[in-house]
């Protein structure tokens, strides 16, 4: 299982650090990421990381905002997001992928989401 915290309402402006927890099984070979979906809107690759080596991958909307990071050890992966938008609200899921870039297909494994509004 994939358990995503750390959404919430913030300003324009403002950061949120969300974190995903896994359990159930180790997801330490897998490439760990985000997807998210706004209201009317398909899902969208937030941004992945990959099980060794730390290579990181970002979608261009939230290129230079966002910092996605992991500790194996804990089976938990961050995302640190900046200089929020409103429109970078949306649902925001957990996933686990054979893909470290998960932009090459949908992930196997998705969280069950965690809100995140930012207001202007």
């Amino acid at each position: 299982q994939l358990q995503a915290f750390g959404g919430g309402l913030v300003q324009a402006g403002g950061s949120l650090r969300l974190s995903c927890a896994a359990s159930g099984r180790t997801f330490n070979t897998y490439g760990m990421g985000w997807f998210r979906q706004a209201p009317g809107k398909e899902r969208e690759f937030v941004s992945s990381i990959s099980w060794v080596g730390g290579m990181t991958y970002i979608a261009d909307s939230v290129k230079g905002r966002v910092t996605i990071s992991r500790d194996n050890a804990k089976n938990t992966v961050y995302l640190q997001m900046n200089s929020l938008k409103p429109e970078d609200t949306a649902v925001y899921y957990c996933t686990a992928s054979k893909y470290s870039d998960q932009r090459r297909g949908l992930p196997e494994y998705w969280g069950q989401g965690t809100q995140v509004t930012v207001s202007s």
